[in-house]
């Protein structure tokens, strides 16, 4: 079923309830929008903790010296 199709049963469903139910159907709605935004804006968060550079002092630092720079070898 398409979209349209799907919004057009639904609102024949609805018409059918009483009060009480529809305000039921209402709340749910409400709360599965506010879970899609909620999760919208996890992964908005997640982004830009990922993107931004605050966490870049757990990266490996570049060798700074080698083998070959060292003046004594300890055996």
């Amino acid at each position: 079923m398409s979209r349209d199709a799907l919004i057009k049963v639904a609102i024949e469903n609805l018409s059918k309830l009483s009060d009480q139910k529809i305000k039921e159907v209402t709340d749910f709605a409400e709360f599965l929008l506010s879970k899609s935004e909620d999760s919208m804006l996890v992964e908005g968060i997640q982004k830009m903790a990922s993107e931004s550079k605050s966490f870049d002092f757990l990266n490996d630092e570049e060798d700074i010296y080698t083998i070959a720079d060292l003046k004594e070898i300890y055996k």
